[in-house]
């Protein structure tokens, strides 16, 4: 398997395919798009869990104020929002591209439906928006189709899509549609355990050697990384969060405090939502100034040393040093990584990826394929053991720990 350890990497590599020089150009430029049983301190958000809205969850959960956050593992679903783009658009970037549009042969229901066939950590792709630039899809020219994008892309604001003019379709236009459709399910199933997610901040420039008057990209920078904050937080508000500064306490550091072990119990933090940042080259503009991610929402794609140290993103679960995914957990960060990349397991029916995963002990396991797609693939589907949303981390979870302690049918939603 080709090294993943970023999304530049994964996109770039499996596209290398040798073809004529427009269509290289194209190609190679579009592959780039692609502790104590309770925490110390904190801000608001640190007080007792109370679900997306107002509800307090239903009780039931007689470890909730033993099992912490960093001792799950759950399942999560890659580029979340993805929608295959019209057929006829893809035949004809294949035309031009041979097996390009072929890495990204995968399709998300409405984040609703993820979450209840049991995803629990979900990956949104934001872009800056300030003028509604994305309102025209020009690469629907190129074979006929209308041009014209949804009334939702006209107005500013963080628009939601895998790569500009060429992969767009999406089951939520706007950042806010993706984080409001979260909190309509939080607050209906408020027993849920907590929902990761990560979000890829992207300004990838799409080649244009059709001349096609594709859109020039905003480029994502510390006041771009703040709206995505300030967006979040007009969703969510703090009863609804886990934040760095809930995490970190009275710790000097956000890492000290995740290496003393004072992650919240799910008792505390059992129906909220916590946001990760994908991009690690984006994590020193996110931090500057607040080294400790003080007055952040999104935990970062860290490593340890680091003050900001908590989550740590890993994206081929057989890429790194055996062990190494391991030792993280023991240590007391949270691990995110893939079971699969660009369909290719997928095809094979090859489950090797995601089983080592498991075994490893990373905390979010995301998958393509959830549930089967039977255009790809009707047998290939990732779950966890049982098909449960999540389990105790075999490496750190208390003994007697069960799946039905870390999240149960019976009590996701209000009585």
């Amino acid at each position: 398997m080709a090294p993943r350890s970023s999304r530049l990497a994964r996109a770039l590599i499996p596209c290398a395919i040798p073809i004529v020089v427009v269509a290289a150009t194209l190609l190679a430029a579009v592959a780039c798009s692609s502790g104590s049983t309770t925490a110390n301190g904190g801000t608001s958000g640190s007080t007792p869990s109370k679900a997306a809205g107002t509800t307090a969850p239903p009780s039931g959960y007689p470890l909730d104020g033993t099992i912490k956050l960093n001792q799950i593992q759950a399942l999560g679903s890659h580029n979340s929002y993805h929608v295959r783009t019209p057929k006829a658009f893809r035949d004809g970037i294949e035309k031009i591209v041979p097996g390009l549009t072929s890495f990204w042969d995968y399709e998300q229901p409405a984040l609703g439906t993820q979450f209840d066939e049991g995803v629990r950590q979900i990956e949104i792709d934001v872009w800056l928006d300030p003028d509604g630039r994305y309102a025209v899809r020009h690469g629907l020219s190129l074979v006929g189709l209308p041009t014209d994008a949804p009334a939702e892309m006209k107005q500013p604001g963080l628009k939601v899509f895998h790569v500009a003019e060429l992969d767009f379709n999406t089951n939520c236009l706007t950042f806010k549609a993706c984080l409001q459709a979260v909190k309509t399910w939080s607050d209906a199933n408020p027993g849920h355990v907590p929902i990761a997610i990560l979000v890829e901040a992207k300004d990838d420039t799409t080649p244009d050697p059709l001349n096609l008057n594709f859109v020039k990209p905003v480029p994502m920078d510390k006041a771009g990384l703040e709206s995505i904050d300030a967006e979040a937080r007009s969703v969510f508000d703090d009863r609804s969060l886990i934040t760095p500064d809930m995490v970190r306490g009275t710790h000097k550091t956000l890492e000290e405090a995740v290496l003393a072990g004072d992650w919240p119990t799910l008792g505390q933090v059992r129906g909220r939502v916590m946001f990760l940042l994908d991009n690690g080259g984006l994590r020193s503009k996110y931090v500057d100034g607040h080294p400790n991610l003080e007055g952040r929402l999104m935990f970062t794609n860290s490593e340890p040393g680091q003050p900001d140290a908590a989550f740590v993103e890993h994206n081929d679960a057989t890429e790194k040093t055996p062990g190494e995914v391991a030792a993280l957990i023991k240590k007391g960060y949270v691990v995110r990584t893939r079971a699969d990349a660009d369909a290719t397991e997928a095809h094979k029916n090859d489950l090797s990826t995601s089983q080592a995963a498991l075994a490893n002990g990373a905390t979010w396991i995301s998958t393509d394929f959830p549930v089967p797609d039977p255009s790809v693939n009707p047998t290939y589907q990732v779950q966890l053991p049982g098909g449960t949303p999540a389990r105790c981390n075999a490496l750190n979870a208390p003994k007697d720990c069960t799946s039905t302690d870390i999240e149960n049918p019976k009590y996701l939603k209000t009585p």
